[in-house]
């Protein structure tokens, strides 16, 4: 059965797509938690980041890569932006598809959470 975003990613689920690739799709977030707030989703289905493998090595790359290709052309790089991967119920996880939240568009406090 395929996760939420893998169905954004293939068209099923409509989405506001930033970018997409053979690897990776980024789309704004249906719950903007910032003024500027999209993820970065790998086609692959990893559930979660302590799930990824040696062989995902390049593909994370890819997905972070990605992520700030797309904040610098939304216009977060001047002013930075955060990038957030959420793994397991206690660190936020509510779909089990591995994604990165960039957040930004307005000061972020720290700590997150």
């Amino acid at each position: 059965m395929k996760t939420l975003f893998e169905k954004i990613y293939d068209g099923e689920i409509p989405a506001e797509i930033l970018h997409k690739d053979e690897l990776c799709c980024a789309f704004a977030d249906i719950s903007p938690q910032a003024p500027t707030h999209f993820l970065v989703i790998p086609r692959k289905a990893i559930p979660r980041l302590g799930e990824a493998t040696p062989e995902d090595q390049s593909l994370l790359g890819h997905l972070l890569l990605t992520a700030g290709q797309v904040a610098k052309k939304l216009g977060l790089s001047e002013t930075g932006f955060r990038t957030v991967i959420n793994h397991g119920t206690h660190g936020g996880e509510t779909v089990p598809h591995l994604h990165i939240h960039v957040l930004g568009g307005r000061q972020l406090d720290w700590p997150p959470g």
